[in-house]
């Protein structure tokens, strides 16, 4: 089993609804953040990868065929050069709809955490890949927070071949996924997880508060 596809798509743009999509289509697993939270050893192996010179992927990422989400997406590059087969996708949305929607969730678990303590507090991914690579160290500016995120649209679109890349919104439904992976199209309603009013359910008391 090897990474067949690559998620480039920050959180909050559909990717617990792709996660699903995804293993309705045949993907024998398909990684997310939530995976992390819900495997106690998984957190501190992706924050060994973001300062390791080399990664083992294979390891890091066995029983996956496909991944979506942070932590993978930071890492989408070294991912695509290193499964050069693997196709990528990139999940976008509404670049305002996004920070309202990270405002309300993911960056409101981390904003109490960063609150909780005067103290210096040890890594986390949250403040690592988050707040720091995504978000640059600010995360209460909407304009900083949209030009990042488009920032790292374009840097998606120009950095992978466009023969391996599909750019996609998950309003988009079946169609298009299916065509870029050779899927057939599921007789099912395309998945729609993760609203802002189940987001509290899966993520709140999870390893995630307690990092």
């Amino acid at each position: 089993m090897t990474i067949a596809l690559i998620g480039a798509g920050y959180g909050r743009t559909g990717t617990l609804s792709l996660k699903s999509a995804l293993e309705t289509l045949g993907y024998n697993k398909c990684h997310h953040m939530i995976e992390v939270i819900r495997n106690p050893g998984e957190p501190e192996k992706w924050l060994q990868a973001i300062d390791a010179k080399t990664v083992n992927w294979e390891d890091l990422l066995k029983g996956y065929e496909a991944t979506v989400d942070w932590p993978a997406c930071h890492f989408y590059k070294e991912l695509a050069d290193y499964y050069p087969k693997a196709k990528v996708l990139l999940s976008i949305r509404d670049p305002f709809e996004w920070f309202e929607s990270m405002s309300a969730t993911t960056l409101g678990v981390i904003r109490k955490r960063m609150q909780a303590s005067d103290v210096d507090q040890p890594k986390n991914l949250g403040t690592e890949l988050v707040v720091n690579a995504a978000f640059g160290g600010e995360i209460d500016s909407t304009e900083h927070a949209i030009k990042m995120f488009n920032q790292h649209t374009k840097e998606v679109v120009d950095t992978i071949n466009p023969d391996r890349l599909l750019t996609y919104n998950v309003h988009e439904g079946w169609e298009p996924l299916c065509q870029f992976l050779d899927k057939p199209v599921p007789a099912t309603t395309f998945p729609r997880i993760n609203s802002r009013d189940e987001f509290e359910e899966i993520f709140f008391g999870s390893s995630l508060r307690k990092n």
